[in-house]
């Protein structure tokens, strides 16, 4: 059984595909016990990956990268999220953020942050969330605030002050593209928050770990604070004003991104099940044997090949520019609940067995939970789509 079989993804995208099945395989499968067990940052996969040339290398030929497409970066995390989402969330974040600058960047930005990234010199990370404001973009509180002459060299400076929550790298980041408020324009709530570049080794930059997490453990998150901490004014990314509407089409592409998570969690979930099924007997029959189980697992299946067939067709249509927001919002949606609904099932035939904490399905059950929330909740995507679904 071959349920991340190839027919649906693009002929271009299927050598880099077998590259990272591979490479799952030979690092991520076999340390993924230990790996959620120690919670701790796996440098030595990081570092593999990058010698593979299979972390951050959406990042354009020019600045070092290979300049993978959206439906080759969805073909890498399905195969990574089905061998352990701690370890591929963490190998997916080493460039989170660096689309932005690859995006709007000035050439001086990308030449001067990109390059490092994609040569495995540096890691970097995106500061959106905050502490009380999670999906709701117009909202957010931290500040950038603009002071002219007063950096070393007479240079105008932004000046950042506020927290930032759930930051993925933010302690083992060089950089950050950090999304704050630069206006309160009252009548124009879209265009109050601009994206920066800010050094992780500026002044007024702190950040320590977020305490024990339930899932994905492998992979650091952060609580980070601004005080006072002073970046040039060449370090906005674009435009003054521009942050919302950058991040409204970065998330669209990162969306598609999660959609493959919640694809490689519902794979695993389902191996699971099936094979625990198939093995384990009561009543003197295999559990597989009962009908009402072949209909769990048929349900499964059809969960996970729903899902699949959409996130395949949305990824096509917004690499085309066709209606990018709802597709990505759609396929969001479906394929993380998909592997939600998949891990619940799979827990239900394992039984008593299902809690042991050395389980793969006990650990997937504990990773879906994380997907459905980040990329904005799946609630704000059903908005989305309701909203869009009349254009």
């Amino acid at each position: 059984m071959e349920l991340l079989e190839e027919s649906v993804v693009p002929e271009h995208a299927r050598p880099v595909k077998q590259d990272a099945r591979e490479f799952a395989a030979e690092h991520i499968e076999p340390n993924a016990e230990e790996c959620f067990r120690e919670g701790e940052y796996p440098w030595e996969i990081l570092e593999a990956a990058r010698d593979a040339d299979l972390i951050a290398q959406d990042i354009p030929e020019e600045y070092g990268g290979r300049g993978l497409s959206l439906t080759e970066v969805l073909a890498i995390a399905e195969e990574f999220f089905r061998a352990d989402a701690g370890i591929a969330l963490t190998l997916q974040l080493a460039s989170f953020g660096a689309e932005l600058v690859t995006e709007y960047g000035s050439e001086a930005q990308k030449e001067e942050y990109l390059r490092p990234v994609a040569e495995g010199e540096q890691l970097t990370g995106l500061a959106v969330s905050e502490p009380e404001t999670g999906s709701d973009l117009a909202g957010m509180t931290t500040r950038a605030d603009l002071e002219e002459g007063t950096g070393p060299d007479g240079e105008d400076e932004y000046v950042l002050n506020g927290e930032k929550y759930w930051i993925g790298n933010g302690v083992e980041a060089d950089w950050l593209t950090v999304y704050a408020r630069t206006d309160d324009d009252e009548a124009n709530q879209y265009g109050n928050h601009s994206c920066f570049i800010v050094p992780t080794d500026a002044d007024g930059y702190h950040a320590e770990h977020i305490p024990e997490k339930m899932g994905m453990r492998a992979s650091k998150q952060a609580h980070v604070v601004f005080d006072d901490c002073r970046i040039p004014a060449e370090n906005v990314v674009g435009t003054e004003g521009a942050g919302f509407w950058m991040l409204a089409e970065f998330f669209n592409h990162g969306r598609i991104v999660v959609a493959g998570h919640g694809l490689g969690l519902a794979a695993a979930a389902f191996e699971e099940a099936w094979s625990f099924t198939h093995d384990r007997e009561e009543f003197d029959r295999t559990i597989s044997d009962f009908q009402a189980v072949q209909h769990g697992l048929a349900d499964m299946r059809m969960d996970f090949e729903s899902a699949r067939a959409l996130t395949w067709r949305a990824a096509k249509k917004v690499e085309a520019g066709e209606e990018p927001g709802f597709w990505a919002a759609m396929a969001k949606t479906v394929s993380t609940e998909a592997a939600v609904d998949c891990a619940e099932q799979g827990m239900q035939f394992h039984g008593g067995r299902s809690i042991l904490t050395d389980r793969r399905i006990a650990r997937v059950y504990r990773d879906v939970r994380i997907p459905v929330i980040y990329e904005g909740a799946n609630e704000i995507q059903r908005n989305l789509v309701y909203r869009q679904s009349g254009d």
